[in-house]
């Protein structure tokens, strides 16, 4: 698998560890990356990191990746309950992707408990805290093998 494999955060989650840890847990976004990149090397892949307060930052990674990764692994943030562009995004992609959510959305405000971005996604992975970023990359490899 010569392409990596895109990690893609939406808004506000470049401030996890600071932003509401009874939610999203202590844990920093460079810390998380860290894991997945060394779960990634036990996996025998590579990755790719980017994150973004901006929707259109977003899809212009997404469009990039139908080139550049071998697939998407996708925390929308706040933006899976706003965005049909982004959902579109996802939609417009040969390759597979993951949405993940750190919190489990269905537990949460009732306008948090829908995703738009999810119908275009090959699955989901909430509620499982950071640890679903490595679950959607172990399912990611399997797939793409």
């Amino acid at each position: 698998m010569p392409k990596p494999i895109l990690i893609l955060n939406g808004p506000n989650l470049n401030r996890l560890g600071l932003r509401e840890p009874a939610v999203y847990g202590q844990e920093t976004l460079e810390q998380v990356c860290k894991r997945i990149a060394a779960r990634a090397g036990e996996l025998g892949v590579s990755v790719e990191f980017y994150q973004s307060n901006h929707e259109g930052d977003l899809i212009d990674r997404i469009h990039a990746a139908a080139d550049t990764a071998a697939g998407v692994i996708l925390n929308p943030g706040g933006l899976a309950h706003t965005s049909v562009a982004l959902r579109d995004a996802v939609a417009s992609i040969p390759i597979p992707t993951v949405e993940v959510h750190i919190s489990n959305i269905f537990a949460r405000e009732p306008f948090r408990r829908r995703s738009i971005v999810s119908g275009a996604c090959r699955g989901v992975i909430t509620g499982l805290g950071t640890q679903g970023y490595l679950l959607a990359l172990e399912h990611l490899v399997a797939l793409l093998r």
